[in-house]
């Protein structure tokens, strides 16, 4: 009877137990919060104080432009509201509406043109802080409370984290020097300097600024790339070491920042000579700078994929993980990471795990950059010269895209791109005997060049079997 009674109870037992865990992790995680919070009041503070700027900015630094000191007015006193009532921590939504206060400063003054350097760049700063003291500093509202406290730290199978903060701060820094380029291009689009400095190409960064390519765009395209590069830096901030399964949409975010806007804006600006016959040495420098950034970034999101992956496998709502994040098994931290103390042999090594350039790659990369300047070299022109330019291009893209171990299949699109050079310069007018030949030789190479994998340091879970 009493050996009965025990197992009977033993169940409710441990039910009791299980729901007072589960209530003190509920408390843990509503006390962490709240004082996390009250160390953070100082950012909504912050944000009140920029909105009082905001607002007597237009006045004090005349900006010669009503359009843009009445948005800076309105929005100035929308943000100071907005930071009121995120001294609350029930509410949420007030710091992301902050974020999206933030984020049209960044574009007013390029949809309006303002007419002087300080409506511009006042905008751009106080838009980039609002956004970090809204979101970025207090962290992201409405994350799973399960993903925060429990969960690896590494995704499955993997042998680095590619979340890391040493993973991420080369992303950081190229965005900010991409930022600072693209700012310097605006200043000329937008009036502020008249002159466009290029230190190769004589007045080519002026004729590529004011081609009709760029007055094609309603706002100035050189502004837009700093907004993007801005967004990119801010994006690189957000989040920890975890943000792989914490933070998927910022992930993805990122991703379409980086990579699909990346891969747009080199081509586009790798392509100067076809749409206005010269080169911008500035435009070519952040061109570079995206094409660097996009191996560095993509395992990331190859990393996410897998996890939502999972998470659907599990029968776990796929789009709440999404928006809010979620865990898997394990608790597995980051024993291999160095910290930002440790000496550069440890820490510099570390910022570009999954990411090697095997000799075949570098030959393409430098098949393709030949490419863009044989044109010049042997006299090839018309559409032969411009056939020349774009394979160039996407050669180059497609062989740093490479360099990334988890998108290492994305050579053998350089096979394709290997046969048009091939065969363009016998069919296209404007080739010489010379360009004729160069591309059999450069077809050649790039087929020779594109068919090994090259050699692969790290593991990456199930995607190892798409490492080909």
């Amino acid at each position: 009877m009493d050996h009965h009674g025990t197992e009977s109870q033993k169940p409710h037992t441990d039910s009791a137990a299980m729901a007072r865990r589960g209530g003190g992790m509920v408390m843990d995680h509503d006390r962490m919060m709240r004082e996390e919070h009250e160390r953070t009041l100082w950012t909504h503070f912050s944000n009140m104080t920029l909105g009082a700027w905001l607002i007597a900015s237009p006045v004090s630094f005349g900006y010669q432009s009503t359009a843009v000191g009445r948005s800076d007015i309105v929005t100035g006193g929308l943000i100071v509201i907005l930071s009121a009532l995120s001294i609350s921590p029930e509410r949420g939504w007030p710091r992301w509406a902050n974020c999206f206060a933030g984020i049209w400063l960044l574009f007013a003054p390029l949809v309006f043109w303002a007419p002087t350097a300080a409506a511009y760049t006042n905008d751009t700063l106080i838009g980039a802080l609002v956004i970090a003291f809204a979101i970025l500093v207090p962290g992201m509202p409405g994350m799973s409370m399960e993903a925060m406290m429990s969960g690896p730290d590494v995704p499955p199978g993997w042998t680095y984290n590619p979340s890391s903060w040493l993973q991420r701060a080369p992303l950081i820094g190229l965005a900010i020097v991409s930022f600072l380029l693209s700012r310097y291009l605006t200043a000329h689009q937008l009036g502020y300097i008249q002159q466009a400095w290029d230190p190769f190409f004589g007045d080519g960064t002026r004729r590529v600024l004011n081609s009709e390519v760029s007055r094609a765009w309603p706002i100035s395209d050189a502004g837009l790339g700093a907004l993007t590069y801005v967004l990119e830096a801010l994006s690189g901030f957000m989040g920890d070491r975890r943000r792989w399964r914490t933070m998927p949409w910022m992930v993805l975010m990122f991703f379409v920042l980086v990579v699909p806007l990346g891969i747009t804006s080199i081509v586009l600006v790798m392509l100067q000579p076809v749409a206005v016959g010269t080169w911008c040495t500035i435009c070519l420098a952040t061109a570079a700078l995206m094409l660097i950034m996009i191996p560095l970034a993509v395992d990331e999101v190859v990393a996410m994929g897998q996890f939502l992956a999972q998470i659907r496998r599990e029968g776990k709502p796929l789009w709440t993980t999404f928006w809010r994040g979620g865990t898997l098994e394990g608790n597995e931290g980051d024993l291999r990471t160095p910290d930002f103390h440790a000496p550069l042999g440890q820490t510099v090594p570390a910022t570009a795990w999954g990411v090697t350039a095997p000799w075949t790659l570098l030959v393409s990369a430098a098949l393709g950059i030949w490419m863009l300047v044989a044109p010049a070299v042997l006299q090839i022109q018309g559409a032969a010269a411009n056939s020349s330019y774009i394979a160039g291009a996407l050669i180059t893209t497609f062989a740093v895209l490479a360099m990334a171990e988890v998108t290492r299949a994305a050579r053998f699109l350089n096979l394709l791109v290997a046969l048009w050079v091939l065969a363009s310069p016998w069919i296209l007018a404007g080739a010489t005997a010379e360009g004729r030949w160069n591309g059999v030789a450069v077809g050649i190479l790039l087929v020779i060049a594109s068919l090994p994998r090259g050699k692969v340091k790290e593991r990456y879970g199930h995607w190892d079997a798409w490492v080909v």
